[in-house]
């Protein structure tokens, strides 16, 4: 049975594994340019870098929020450096372009990573001009999800009501929020194997579940398309 969304009119959609497939493995490049940036930064081995670099992450929410609240760093040459990557992986579909255009409301992009980097993702996928708005770290004061602050910062900037929106997310953990919050919620899983990464802190596989998870989609072009919408 297709998801019954006619209560939505504002949508809200992670950036990363969510937008396009996790299988284009954007996330590699950027996790080796942090380490890279924290090796750098804090004159560390390698292995330490990336060591600290995780534990940041699973105790502050990002790499960047631990970086700047133990070490005082200043976010925008982070921001700048892991965000220089490759996008030619991401392949634009006539398919996801239709899905989200035919949405009815408005629709965001709220990311942990920089407006830029949004940006640069959205254009790629061809889908810059059916957005209104994007959401990056930098707007949320560098308080990232799934921090209740930054939900609400992203409430006051776009007048987003959570009983009227649906949260597409691919960490299971940034849903909890949403969903205490009064969203609906889509988790977007993958096949890829995320076992590298901190548990409790890994993108979503498929085998997530809990309260806080109204629908589960391991393709967001389908899932968009088949849902029930209002005035459809």
């Amino acid at each position: 049975m297709s998801a019954d969304l006619t209560h939505v009119d504002q949508w809200v959609f992670d950036l990363d594994n969510t937008l396009y497939p996790a299988e284009c493995d954007l996330f590699a490049e950027i996790d080796a340019r942090m380490t890279r940036f924290v090796a750098d930064a804090l004159s560390l081995p390698l292995n330490d870098a990336m060591a600290l670099q995780k534990q940041y992450y699973v105790d502050h929410g990002t790499t960047l929020k631990g970086l700047m609240s133990i070490h005082g760093l200043e976010p925008g040459p982070f921001l700048d450096y892991v965000h220089d990557i490759d996008l030619s992986a991401i392949e634009a579909t006539e398919q996801l372009h239709k899905a989200i255009a035919d949405l009815p409301g408005r629709k965001y992009v709220f990311t942990n990573g920089s407006r830029g980097h949004a940006d640069r993702v959205v254009e790629r996928l061809g889908l810059t001009s059916l957005f209104d708005g994007h959401f990056g770290i930098e707007d949320a004061g560098y308080q990232p999800k799934p921090a209740r602050f930054a939900f609400e910062r992203l409430h006051d900037t776009f007048d987003i009501d959570p009983g009227r929106a649906v949260m597409f997310e691919d960490m299971s953990r940034n849903l909890k929020t949403a969903h205490d919050m009064g969203y609906t919620t889509v988790l977007v899983h993958s096949d890829k194997d995320w076992s590298h990464e901190p548990e409790g802190a890994r993108p979503a596989s498929g085998a997530e579940n809990g309260d806080h998870i109204h629908f589960l989609t391991d393709c967001l072009t389908t899932f968009l398309s088949t849902a029930r919408k209002s005035g459809r």
